[in-house]
């Protein structure tokens, strides 16, 4: 079964560098547009809220098999997320 705490601890560290990158973006280029770096940490902190709500749950009948699904998850969104940071 995936930790809890590891999940949680994953998570920060995935979207807290996602999100890092993006402010990195825009202090390294002060002088473009900065909506769509704006939209995507408004995407991740949106994701994030989303998926911490996943995994307190605590009406759900395999918990083992729930965060897996989760864990799944968070690895696709911030798949997405990475992309979106590349393509700025």
């Amino acid at each position: 079964m995936a930790s809890v705490k590891n999940l949680k601890k994953d998570l920060n560290n995935t979207y807290g560098a996602i999100i890092d990158g993006a402010l990195i973006h825009q202090a390294s280029i002060p002088q473009k547009d900065h909506k769509q770096s704006e939209e995507l940490i408004d995407d991740v902190i949106a994701s994030f809220d989303k998926v911490i709500s996943e995994i307190n749950k605590t009406d759900v009948d395999n918990k083992s098999k729930h965060l897996k699904e989760v864990n799944q998850t968070v690895e696709s969104d911030a798949n997405t997320f990475i992309e979106r940071l590349n393509a700025l």
